[in-house]
């Protein structure tokens, strides 16, 4: 399966997981990055609205993954 095939319509992937995670990646990741600068004595200076725009992408992908899988009927419809 290629790249591509994520974004089609009839596929097996769930985009707003992936885009839910690659988010939290990106904030370990300056998590990881702010603990190695400290390490060495110097600040790492993320902006506040960077980092809360990959706080709200993260929560709102994955709530609203979970509300369709809580309110999913069992054909597959939203109720």
């Amino acid at each position: 399966m290629a790249f591509k095939d994520i974004f089609r319509d009839d596929n097996t992937f769930n985009e707003k997981t992936i885009v839910g995670f690659a988010s939290f990646a990106i904030m370990a990741i300056f998590a990881a990055a702010d603990i190695i600068t400290g390490l060495f004595g110097k600040s790492l200076i993320i902006s506040d609205t960077i980092f809360n725009s990959f706080v709200f992408i993260t929560l709102g992908s994955f709530g609203i993954d979970g509300i369709t899988r809580i309110f999913k009927k069992n054909n597959g419809e939203i109720s």
